[in-house]
Formats: C-alpha cells, sequence, structure tokens
C-alpha cells in the first residue's frame, strides 16, 4: 500500500488506542487464570491477535468482542498433585511477526508441558533468543538449535531459579514471569547487571498484580568483586481471574501524536492515558520538554504545544520504541541531537538506526548513525519525497509525522505496515486535519 500525505497541520485530540503491551500480558493472565476474564480493550492489532492465536493454539479459548476480549482458560486436569494445566500437546504458535508474543509464549508453552512449534514471519527468525532458550533447556526443555526455524519446544519447565543478563531484552523476564504462575512452586529469577527497559518488566508487574499473583523484588548492589543483581521471586499457583480488566492506554503510539503538536504550530492531545503508568515511553512528554515544546498534562489527557525545538543529548536504553519518532522531532529541532544506546534498535522490525536515518534523509534531514548512536543535525523544514516502511509500523508512522513540517508530500511504500501495532492509524491521522490518500498501485505517484 502506498500513503500520499499531503503537507497539513495536525490539530486537536484522539482517544489513545490500546497498550499492546499491557494487552499482552493481561491476555496470557488471563489464559493461566482460575476462571474466565473480560479483557477490556478498545483496540487491537496483529501483535495482539498473534498472542490471541497462540493461545487459542495452546487449548484456552478467546473470543474477540466490541470492546475486548472473554478469555477462558486454558483447561485444567486433575492429578495426584492437584489440578494442573491440560494444554494441547502438538500445538503451532503461529506469532506473525510479533518478537513480545514469541518471548512470551515460549516459556508458557514450555510452563503448562505443551509439545509445541513456533513460526512467524517476517525479520522474527533472525530475532535472538539465546539466553532466554538456554535457560529454558536448563530448566528441562528441549528446544530446536537457535537459527532454526520454525522452532521447537518439548518438555515440561521446572519451577526454580533462572538467571539472565540485564543488557539483553527485558521480554526474556517477562516472558519467565508470565510463565511462572503456571509452575506450580516458587520461582526466582535473577537479573545481573543494569536492567535495560525496565518499566517493561513493571508493567509484567503490574499485569500480574491484577491477577493477584505478587513478585517480590530485592536487590543486591555491586561490589569491587560483583555485579548488581536483582531477585525476583514468583509463588506459583494459578492466576486469580478479576473477572474484568482493563487494558491502559497506550504511550508509545500516543507519542506520535504528541511529538506532531512539537512539529507543527497547533497544539495536539491524546486522550484516555494513564498519566502514572509504568509504560516506559511515557517519557516522551519529558523528552519533548527538553526539546523545548510545551506540554500539559491531567484529567488523563496529555498535550504538547509547539515552541522553538533545540537538540539535546538523551539515551534510548528505556525507550528504545520512541527512537524514530524522537529523531523526527529531532531533524528539525536547532542544532545537534545525540541519541544514544541504540544497540537493541538494529534487531526491531527493521534494522531501526539504519532505516530511521534513511527514510529521514530521503525526506531531506541530516541524520548519521555513529556506532550504537543517531546523530541528527537539525534543519528548518524538510523536503518530502518517496520512502519505505521497510515493512516496519514504527518507520512508516515516523515518516508520516515527519511530514507535518515537509515542503512537499511524503510518500510512503508499505504503509500497510501500521497494522502490526495501529491499524487505524491513517483514520486517527485524519481525524487531527492531515490529508492522506491510501492506494495499492505503485502508479498513484506516476
Amino acid at each position: 500500500m502506498l500513503a500520499r500525505i499531503t503537507p497539513h497541520e495536525l490539530a486537536g485530540t484522539v482517544p489513545a488506542i490500546a497498550s499492546k503491551s499491557m494487552a499482552h500480558r493481561l491476555i496470557i493472565c488471563a489464559a493461566l487464570a482460575d476462571g474466565p476474564t473480560y479483557v477490556r480493550c478498545n483496540s487491537t492489532c496483529a501483535d495482539i491477535d498473534a498472542t490471541v492465536r497462540c493461545l487459542n493454539a495452546l487449548g484456552a479459548h478467546v473470543e474477540t468482542a466490541q470492546d475486548g476480549f472473554a478469555v477462558y482458560p486454558v483447561p485444567r486436569e486433575e492429578r495426584l498433585a492437584g489440578p494442573a494445566f491440560a494444554p494441547r500437546r502438538d500445538a503451532l504458535l503461529d506469532c506473525g511477526e510479533s518478537g513480545s508474543t514469541l518471548r512470551f509464549m515460549l516459556p508458557v508453552a514450555a510452563a503448562l508441558g505443551a509439545d509445541a512449534v513456533f513460526t512467524g514471519a517476517g525479520r522474527l527468525a533472525e530475532r535472538p533468543l539465546g539466553p532466554l532458550a538456554r535457560e529454558l533447556f536448563i530448566g528441562g526443555c528441549t528446544l530446536t538449535p537457535e537459527g532454526q526455524w520454525p522452532l521447537g519446544c518439548r518438555g515440561q519447565l521446572r519451577p526454580g531459579r533462572f538467571e539472565l543478563p540485564g543488557n539483553v531484552s527485558s521480554q526474556y523476564v517477562s516472558g519467565i514471569m508470565l510463565a511462572a504462575p503456571a509452575l506450580g512452586s516458587t520461582t526466582q529469577i535473577v537479573v545481573r547487571g543494569h536492567i535495560e527497559s525496565r518499566p517493561y518488566i513493571d508493567l509484567t508487574v503490574r499485569a500480574l498484580a491484577a491477577f493477584g499473583v505478587a513478585v517480590d523484588e530485592r536487590r543486591h548492589p555491586a561490589t569491587p568483586v560483583s555485579v548488581e543483581e536483582t531477585i525476583f521471586t514468583i509463588h506459583g499457583g494459578a492466576c486469580a481471574s478479576p473477572g474484568t480488566v482493563n487494558v491502559e492506554g497506550d504511550w508509545s503510539n500516543a507519542a506520535f501524536w504528541l511529538c506532531a503538536g512539537a512539529l507543527g504550530t497547533k497544539p495536539v492531545a491524546v486522550s484516555g492515558l494513564d498519566l502514572n503508568s509504568p509504560q516506559g515511553d511515557r517519557a516522551i512528554m519529558g523528552a519533548l520538554l527538553r526539546f523545548g515544546a510545551r506540554t500539559r498534562r491531567g484529567g488523563g489527557e496529555a498535550r504538547v504545544h509547539p515552541n522553538k525545538l533545540v537538540g539535546y543529548t538523551l539515551s534510548a536504553a528505556d525507550i528504545p520504541d520512541l527512537v524514530p519518532v524522537i529523531a523526527a522531532v529531532a531533524s528539525v529541532a536547532q542544532g545537534e541531537t545525540r541519541i544514544t544506546d541504540c544497540a537493541r534498535l538494529r534487531i526491531k522490525e527493521s534494522d531501526r538506526l539504519t532505516t530511521t536515518a534513511e527514510v529521514l534523509n530521503a525526506l531531506g534531514a541530516q541524520v548519521r548513525v555513529d556506532g550504537d548512536d543517531l546523530v541528527i543535525q537539525g534543519v528548518e523544514r524538510l523536503a518530502g519525497g518517496t520512502v519505505n516502511s521497510h515493512n516496519d509500523h514504527r518507520i512508516a508512522m515516523m515518516a508520516a509525522i515527519a511530514a507535518v513540517r515537509a515542503e512537499g508530500p511524503v510518500m510512503i511504500e508499505g504503509a500497510e505496515a501500521v497494522a502490526k501495532s495501529y491499524p487505524g492509524f491513517f483514520t486517527d491521522y485524519r481525524l487531527l486535519g492531515g490529508t492522506v490518500d491510501l492506494t495499492e498501485s505503485a502508479d498513484f505517484i506516476a
């Protein structure tokens, strides 16, 4: 699909869509609960649908409703040791392009003792699993060697102690946390070193708490002979269904509209957000404030007013998903912006260090990759042009937001990539006053 965006101011208010990150977690908890749960979720997307598909393959029954999901958990069977889960044994789990789905469902399937085969699309097979796969193997599971696809997982994961480095994906930690209640006994996860993307682990803790599962945390500071350790303890036993649970609004996708407010001449607001959410991408408000934009929040709404923008240096260690759209803001901010700690962007749906620079430069920006950093020299306005999404939802949305400061039209090839996290993105773009024409034919630009 080709999206042609005619430069136009965006202004007004849009409602936040459901947090993809929280939806994954709550639906998984519901599938492992002691009874049905209604998960209120005002939107879905390809990644959420992938998690639903995998849970159904394991024996849960997840029904899509108008405003959420009715989740009937994986059935249980009575054994001498008490009730245990009885998943489908030869399950085929299609994760689509969702890295979260794969990294969460792999330990969940292992905890249930399901003999499962995982498949997917896009770059999913290239995304690393090494530290997680090693811990599952130590815990009693047999996995297809990493790099072979489809990925097979057999055996029953044992409760106990799991050890992970802090400088790898936090999804490994979250996956074992989500699986822990199904293990029937106490589980410890030891994370060594500084934990990157820590807010995503906090989201997992919040999701488990909604189902009555407490996560105890202890931290051992670094010493001259040892690194810092964080120990998470989760006690076994089924998640207790709360009956109904709500998925909060998504800060990651709200960030695109808030950045549009910083780029234009009129304010843009997003309603339906938890202003105290543990979502790391809530940091977008602080990032835009540092650029010089004016921000307001209250009553579940975040609002950004335009102002003079000036570049600065910031770390992406806890906010990797914000890098593309922050780079779009930086591209028209006065002076230089350096975004550091971006190494993990290379293993997303695209190599986002490369694709962020390539797409913005094609629109007239001055962006370069310096090791694991992005260095951006601000220009007054972008020119516009034709770019490719590289099948990456955040790159497609970044280009659309950058069009706010372009002189000429912006054409985005592969615009359908937005469906991975935000199928209604272009609808909301129009709601804010943007002009978008969508076509299946490349002849549109002729």
